[in-house]
């Protein structure tokens, strides 16, 4: 009976409303001092946080053993008062800051309040009436006494074009934008990254359809953010420069002849001056401009990604010290700015050298700042690039960034998408007398004439060919197109091939053959006068509107002015060059325009039914062409080391973010590096192991501490070469690639595996890493920092009785951070009554940032850790659409790889364990060298 009224007291209207009633008085005294504590350093602080010395201490003394039951011998009589006038101060704060509304009448209580007191303050008390008039002063204000006061404009007003340029001027300060932003913005979800702004993902699902672009159409992305950079001068001081940053071991460089010529596209890694194969930059695009006849005079494109373009903000009075053959040119005393340019600390430092001034506010900026679109690069003046000239050579270089828009299309049907955007110019005939735009007396000239009519019909070629793979990689086709709103359709259509076969087949047979001819890489693009008239004479879109409008036929083309005129260059991406499996996936065209007319090209190039991506899209192109992404996979490179720790700061926020006991415990699973790959640790364990192994045989040789990446040529194109003129890391990369294979598979041309061959390969490639594919035998999906370990000769016969087996278990390790962390956590417990410190009683300290589940700094041996020994980590694995199983692409150590193939039999050479850090499960995989 009495537990029966009890429930119906608990839930009673009567005890909803007492909890109601006190929920109001919480917030009505949210601002009241409950305990205030003063410390020895003066300030208030909460409640067990005060310091014993200065006196007597109110609340809760620590441990909660409740108030203190004997008063203190003495107090201090300051540290007294101090605190005392702590507790006044707090109260005076919380009693002038009203706990609800702004007005104030309410702080008086509901059976005061009047309508009447909002107007006629002597119905207030008289202890209220001097801020209610105060109040009432203010409302009453006139506009030019509140003009000092910041007021928002209504959106109407903010969305003015004038305003809203000024708006997105603003915004451009710290991270630039593209051309396409605002396109991309509504659209995507946006990134800063490398002072950009740029597209990540899409807001919508689009991954399976993205890779259904690349496979059966086409993909677009702007990579407008790359960094150009043009050399002037003669070619052989040119080369002459640029030969201390490359090497032939990784293939063809800049003097190559087939790029000189200026047909090709070529690709570089870079290297510091003179220290190949360590100090490693970066790859590195390059396309040199035709040769000119009878002159000597060579230009040349040099794109790099930004992050390898180094801007620094220095002070007024740092002195330009110029190291090399480049210095900087004499500038306008317009131009405050300066740029610091070195040859031999690396490739093209930049820093940006400006005077510290006073920020303003940005109501200053608005009204002396232009109302217009910005284009290029928004952090100095639009059509002033900066620009250096050597004394002792004739090279001048100028920084083309976001000068020229480059757009990519991925994709077997990339060149039909712009054969039906592009409309080649016609000559205007009409035009006689000399016109301030650059094509009409362009066009007058019978050998530019002739020259962009061979252009038009190899650019008509196009449509033949079946898939853009078939095209030789890298040819450059210059173009002189309409303006591609002029033909913009309707509705948007998706890009087919023709069925009929092309009426002229000997000629698309050469193309696919030869390439594009030298003559025909040729384009007005490369000269920065027709850029600067081609940027600011562009036909505004309210114009093109009223010829729309204006148009008899709807959806029909309109007539071309001669400002509608635009150079192009069509640059021609290789795909999947290196293996035997999807050749030629991935392959597509650049499109190269000059500044402000992005949207232009980029709306019609949409409307043509491409699919948009952005950098995420980007890596997933590499992963699944099989080639390491910069700066992602390149651990030797600054820019690469820089990634890896941020991407380590940011998985390590993730990992903090779930409550211990849902995170995965890194220690009892064995792995050691779940964020970040220790690689220089297991290069230098490895070589040691190799050299316990040799025993006395082994030659100590004098080599850098840093390790180094074996690389391949980054070139797709196929040279005739002899064997001896074969790159040697290339021949060291051939051989490991036939002998990771089984031995059915492997062709008897090439030599065996013996411990001879590999000792040699060991002494000169001991300390280096090598990019390798491997591909899960059975179920599984690899995750990104996946352990590649050795297999032990119980594995292997596993394998045997069982192709489809899961792999073998890895053993439930012992968690110590655990067991330190309780012990530390009894000490202090024990410690508290006393007055000893917590590490008196013999405990042993802590490492500094100290994770659950993580191991502490510093690491292990990381080799041997596990049951199985360590070759690599991942650095891309997923479930390849592609080849329909789990794949992954990771660095492994040259000397454990040759170590694991020589313990291995020959029909199971190259088979690998892969695990990821969340699982005890270890996979099989086949390791795959792509040459």
């Amino acid at each position: 009976m009495y537990r029966l009224l009890i429930c119906r007291a608990e839930y009673s209207p009567y005890r909803m409303m007492t909890g109601a009633k006190d929920r109001m008085r919480q917030k009505k005294m949210k601002n009241q001092p409950r305990n205030v504590t003063y410390s020895s350093t003066g300030r208030s602080v909460e409640r067990g946080q005060g310091s014993h010395a200065s006196g007597w201490v109110r609340g809760h003394q620590a441990g909660g053993q409740g108030y203190s039951q004997h008063l203190p011998k003495y107090i201090t009589a300051s540290h007294f008062a101090n605190a005392r006038a702590a507790e006044v101060n707090s109260m005076l704060k919380a009693v002038n800051k009203p706990a609800g509304s702004c007005h104030v009448f309410s702080a008086l209580p509901k059976h005061m309040r009047r309508r009447a007191m909002s107007h006629n303050t002597k119905r207030l008390p008289s202890r209220l009436r001097e801020g209610a008039q105060k109040l009432m002063e203010r409302s009453q204000q006139t506009e030019k006494e509140k003009k000092h006061l910041p007021k928002r404009r209504s959106r109407r007003a903010r969305r003015r074009h004038g305003n809203l340029l000024l708006e997105f001027n603003r915004r451009q300060r710290k991270n630039k934008w593209l051309e396409t932003h605002i396109w991309h913005a509504k659209r995507f979800h946006m990134v800063k990254r490398w002072s950009y702004c740029l597209p990540h993902k899409p807001t919508a699902k689009t991954f399976r359809s993205s890779y259904r672009a690349m496979n059966t159409h086409a993909l677009l992305q702007d990579l407008s953010y790359f960094c150009c950079l043009e050399l002037q001068g003669s070619e052989e001081t040119i080369l002459r420069a640029l030969v201390r940053l490359t090497s032939k071991d990784t293939g063809p460089t800049f003097g190559a002849e087939l790029f000189l010529s200026g047909s090709r596209q070529g690709s570089v890694h870079l290297y510091r001056a003179d220290q190949f194969p360590h100090g490693s930059l970066g790859p590195a695009d390059f396309l040199w401009r035709p040769r000119a006849p009878h002159t000597s005079h060579r230009q040349l494109w040099i794109w790099i990604h930004p992050a390898l373009k180094a801007v620094k903000h220095l002070s007024n009075n740092t002195l330009c010290h110029y190291s090399g053959a480049v210095s900087l040119s004499a500038q306008s005393d317009a131009d405050k700015n300066a740029i610091v340019l070195s040859f031999n600390n690396g490739l093209f430092c930049l820093a940006l050298v400006c005077p510290r001034q006073k920020r303003k506010r940005d109501d200053e900026d608005c009204i002396n700042a232009p109302s217009k679109k910005l284009l290029g690069d928004c952090t100095r003046a639009a059509g002033t690039p900066v620009r250096w000239g050597s004394v002792d050579t004739t090279i001048t270089i100028s920084d083309l960034t976001m000068e020229i828009v480059r757009y990519r299309l991925i994709g077997p049907l990339a060149h039909m998408v712009l054969t039906d955007t592009l409309q080649p110019a016609n000559e205007d005939k009409e035009t006689v007398e000399p016109s301030g735009f650059w094509w009409p007396n362009h066009s007058q000239d019978q050998t530019n004439m002739k020259l962009h009519q061979q252009q038009t019909d190899t650019f008509q070629l196009l449509r033949g060919v079946s898939s853009t793979g078939e095209i030789p990689a890298g040819c450059v086709l210059g173009l002189t197109v309409d303006d591609p709103r002029l033909s913009l359709p309707q509705r948007r259509s998706k890009s087919l091939p023709d069925l009929q076969p092309s009426a002229d087949e000997c000629g698309v047979r050469d193309l696919t053959l030869r390439g594009v001819g030298a003559h025909c890489s040729e384009s007005a693009l490369w000269d920065a006068s027709v850029r600067h008239s081609v940027t600011h004479n562009q036909m505004a879109q309210q114009e093109l509107n009223r010829m729309r409008s204006e148009a008899l036929v709807p959806g029909s083309r309109l007539a071309a002015p001669p400002q509608s005129r635009v150079p192009v260059l069509l640059v021609h991406q290789p795909g999947r060059v290196r293996g035997e499996e999807r050749r030629h996936w991935g392959s597509g065209w650049d499109l190269l325009l000059p500044k402000g007319w992005g949207m232009a090209f980029w709306i019609p190039l949409v409307y043509r039914g491409v699919r948009v991506g952005g950098l995420h899209m980007s890596v997933k192109h590499s992963q699944f062409k099989g080639q390491p992404h910069f700066p992602h996979d390149y651990p030797d490179c600054p820019a690469g080391t820089l990634f890896q720790l941020e991407q380590e700061a940011e998985l390590i926020e993730k990992f903090k973010r779930r409550p211990p006991a849902k995170r995965t415990n890194y220690i009892k699973h064995g792995c050691l590096a779940p964020f970040c790959c220790p690689w220089q640790q297991l290069t230098e364990e490895w070589e040691e192991l190799m050299k316990l192994n040799e025993g006395t045989s082994s030659i100590c040789r004098t080599r850098p501490a840093e390790f180094t990446i074996l690389r391949k040529g980054n070139s797709a194109q196929h040279f005739s070469v002899q064997e001896h003129t074969i790159p040697w890391s290339l021949r060291v990369l051939r051989q490991l690639s036939v002998w990771c294979r089984p031995s059915r598979s492997r062709r008897a041309t090439h030599p065996p595996l013996t411990p001879e061959v590999a000792a040699e390969l060991q002494g000169e490639w001991g300390r280096s890493l090598m990019w390798v594919r491997l591909r899960l035998l059975s179920k599984g999906q690899p995750a990104l920092h996946a352990m590649v370990c050795v297999p032990t000769v119980s594995d292997l016969q596993l394998l045997l009785k069982d192709g489809r087996s899961s792999g073998p278990l890895e053993p439930l390790h012992k968690d110590h951070v655990k067991n330190m962390l309780k012990r530390k956590h009894k000490a202090s417990h024990a410690s508290e009554g006393s007055s000893a410190a917590p590490n008196s009683n013999g405990s042993e300290a802590l490492p500094v940032g100290l994770i659950r589940g993580v191991w502490p700094q510093p690491l292990p041996s990381v080799l041997s850790h596990c049951s199985r020994l360590t070759l690599g980590w991942v650095q891309k694995g997923d479930f390849s659409l592609a080849a329909g199983c789990g794949e992954a692409l990771a660095y492994v150590s040259v000397s454990g790889l040759l170590h694991t193939l020589l313990q291995q039999p020959q029909e199971q050479r190259g088979i690998v364990l892969l695990r990821n850090p969340s699982s005890l499960q270890y996979r099989y995989a086949q390791i795959v060298v792509d040459i």
